[in-house]
């Protein structure tokens, strides 16, 4: 199994991104994803400084993958789509249906990320004519309905690897409406750029205290962190190809290093992590609501 690191989902400096994938480089990955996919107002980083960031990637021995926007709103995103589509260097994960219309259109190779629902074998196939190399399970697909789907996609002959979100808050749904900015009483085409101040996101809680949901933007996410490692021998056993881990501003490192000891049999029993269990989820993997977390559930 083989391990990613997913495009950074929340609104970070320049700074920041240059420390994280600086640090990436030296870890045990073997694909890094780049790029913005939530909004469109986060100009920091441009095509030219992902595609930088990119070639250093890869004379570390990583492979890169550009990771497209996931709600296109405007003919300024279509612009900049085309632009990421026809980089002429990195492979685009395709995240909507735009994305995979100029890729299929200009018939370039692409991977399709979870945003794509693809939940049966005739989509995976129509796509893997088209040119799929990998594609990304819906989150909130339970274990046993994954592993039905990969033995159908088995007898049908598609072996384009399975990518698993394994680690991350997982990104649920997106809003024409950007939650951040009206959490401040600013409008959206007037943010301020409010996203920079939560580089993990706005919890949002009950009336009971309960984290039910993380902000970030325009884009809802889990409350918790999704964290799989204890199933990874599980996902080798199913033939899941990769797992991938969603950038947080802090511990990334060791929650690198943890998922490799999983997958090479080496995890310790006891947390390598200082998370606390409340803050973990793994719901939707059990198939039960998302928000659950089994091993607080079976202590």
């Amino acid at each position: 199994m083989q391990l990613s690191i997913g495009p950074v989902l929340f609104y970070w400096t320049r700074e920041q991104y240059a420390d994280f994938y600086r640090d990436a480089a030296d870890w045990p990955v073997e694909i890094v994803h780049l790029g913005e996919t939530v909004c469109s107002r986060r100009r920091d980083m441009k095509l030219d400084d992902w595609l930088g960031i990119g070639r250093e990637l890869e004379q570390s021995g990583k492979q890169v993958v550009l990771s497209s926007q996931t709600l296109i709103e405007s003919e300024a995103d279509l612009r900049g789509l085309r632009k990421l589509c026809a980089n002429g260097e990195f492979v685009v994960e395709a995240n909507d249906q735009s994305a995979l219309q100029l890729l299929i259109a200009a018939n370039l190779p692409f991977t399709a990320g979870a945003s794509l629902n693809l939940y049966n074998p005739a989509a995976i196939g129509v796509l893997a004519k088209a040119g799929l190399q990998r594609w990304c399970a819906p989150v909130e697909m339970p274990r046993d309905d994954l592993a039905t789907l990969l033995d159908e996609c088995a007898r049908e002959g598609l072996d384009q690897p399975c990518e698993v979100f394994a680690y991350g808050h997982l990104p649920l749904a997106w809003s024409a409406r950007c939650f951040t900015a009206r959490r401040h009483q600013y409008p959206k085409d007037r943010c301020q750029f409010v996203c920079q101040q939560y580089p993990e996101g706005l919890a949002l809680r009950s009336q009971e205290a309960e984290g039910v949901f993380t902000l970030n933007g325009i884009q809802t996410m889990s409350g918790a962190c999704q964290d799989l490692r204890r199933e990874v021998p599980d996902m080798q056993s199913m033939g899941i190809g990769v797992a991938r881990l969603s950038p947080r501003a802090a511990n990334m490192a060791e929650v690198v290093h943890a998922f490799d000891q999983a997958r090479r049999g080496e995890l310790p029993p006891a947390d390598p992590l200082a998370l606390v269990e409340a803050e973990i989820c793994d719901g939707y993997w059990h198939g039960r609501p998302g928000m659950e977390n089994s091993r607080a559930t079976t202590a």
